[in-house]
């Protein structure tokens, strides 16, 4: 074991665990930040989406010592009050059925919204490519995605 000093959501925290635990664990199991979801274990499905910098990253497959000095934010860092211009623009759109996918989906789309603050259609499906569904709610998810690129607060 190995402890680590990481910064999560602005606060620093030390974890002791093996150098290749995925963050996905020390957020889940050490942390207790649930919000960020299991899915496939394989980086393919995405809800264990979280940002490392202001990248979005599958946390299953990314190890703790991969971290370094980098700043993770989970959904339940994204906002205070859950007031962020994406989880407004899923509520608005009533994007969510079961949500098991959906704080991935929501860092997916804060990340790709940074960088490109005004995407066209394809960007948008094209960013959002690798994020799993299962519900089925892909239109509602570009229609979110629109409405936070076009809000103030974005």
């Amino acid at each position: 074991m190995t402890t680590f000093e990481i910064t999560v959501n602005g606060q620093t925290q030390n974890v002791a665990v093996d150098a290749t635990t995925p963050m996905l664990w020390v957020l889940r199991d050490h942390l207790k930040l649930v919000g960020t979801k299991y899915g496939c274990g394989i980086a393919q499905c995405g809800a264990c989406t979280v940002h490392l910098g202001d990248t979005a990253v599958r946390s299953c497959q990314l190890p703790i010592s991969a971290v370094g000095d980098q700043e993770i934010t989970t959904i339940e860092g994204l906002s205070e009050n859950g007031d962020h211009p994406v989880q407004e623009a899923w509520l608005e759109e009533d994007v969510y059925q079961c949500g098991y996918c959906q704080a991935g989906q929501i860092m997916n789309a804060s990340a790709f919204l940074k960088s490109n603050p005004k995407p066209t259609d394809e960007e948008i499906e094209t960013a959002m490519n690798g994020n799993i569904c299962r519900c089925g709610t892909y239109t509602r998810i570009k229609k979110a995605i629109k409405r936070a690129a076009t809000s103030e607060n974005s």
